[in-house]
């Protein structure tokens, strides 16, 4: 579904991702995983058009996203969810949402995919002539993630969904994004939180310094002694 090969990223003249190469496949919850400042983000934003790449091929059900711009990867296929959200915070919470159907085929079934949003956050509709910057941290990411599937497509990118929400609400968000991956839309998420991301996710990727430098089932991950002494603080025995 989504293949990524040898990408290389620079800012100018530093290099910041090197040779990256990762798969997800159809109807996969796939983790990328990795400390703040790993790289994580900017492989994020790459795929989604917002970044060039030096060299490295991506492609999604066959077809290049090489130079394409964030527009046209959304009418491919891809949508993404930003770290912080990115909501225009003066705008109504529906407002925000019909955002997400800016492309030609969402346009003409928006309204059956605004209450599809609706059926996966109830909340939103009650708060849907609210202004979205009046929201919790934890309502505007659920505005976020509902803006994203208004889209309607099959594959969602979701940058660092824990990022200023208390325990309880990111264990909240997490279900909800699980749910929305066994209703057939597949997910690539990159995320600091490593316990519960590999508890969700099929499989994943560590990411360190720009490079990938591990893989495989995220349970199994999970139980790893380097990954457990260096992302949960826990010393070999």
């Amino acid at each position: 579904m989504l293949k990524v090969e040898h990408l290389d990223v620079l800012y100018g003249d530093l290099q910041v991702l090197w040779d990256i190469s990762l798969e997800v496949n159809e109807g996969e919850f796939v983790a990328l995983i990795g400390s703040n400042g790993a790289g994580k983000s900017t492989f994020i934003r790459a795929i989604a058009g917002l970044l060039k790449f030096e060299r490295g091929a991506i492609t999604y059900n066959g077809i290049l996203l090489n130079n394409k711009s964030p527009h046209n990867i959304v009418e491919v296929g891809i949508s993404m969810v930003p770290e912080g959200r990115r909501l225009f915070p003066k705008m109504t919470v529906l407002k925000n949402l019909e955002m997400g159907a800016f492309v030609k085929k969402a346009r003409m079934t928006r309204f059956e995919a605004l209450n599809q949003v609706y059926a996966t956050f109830p909340i939103l509709k009650e708060r849907s002539q609210q202004l979205a910057g009046l929201l919790s941290g934890g309502e505007q990411q659920m505005v976020a993630i509902g803006r994203a599937l208004m889209a309607q497509n099959k594959f969602l990118l979701l940058d660092e969904m824990s990022l200023g929400l208390s325990p309880l609400m990111v264990k909240n968000i997490f279900e909800i994004i699980s749910k929305i991956n066994k209703n057939g839309i597949s997910i690539l998420i990159v995320e600091q939180n490593v316990p519960l991301t590999l508890r969700t996710a099929n499989r994943a990727y560590l990411m360190e310094s720009g490079r990938i430098v591990g893989q495989g089932d995220a349970k199994i991950l999970l139980k790893s002694p380097h990954v457990k002494e260096a992302y949960l603080g826990m010393k070999p025995v």
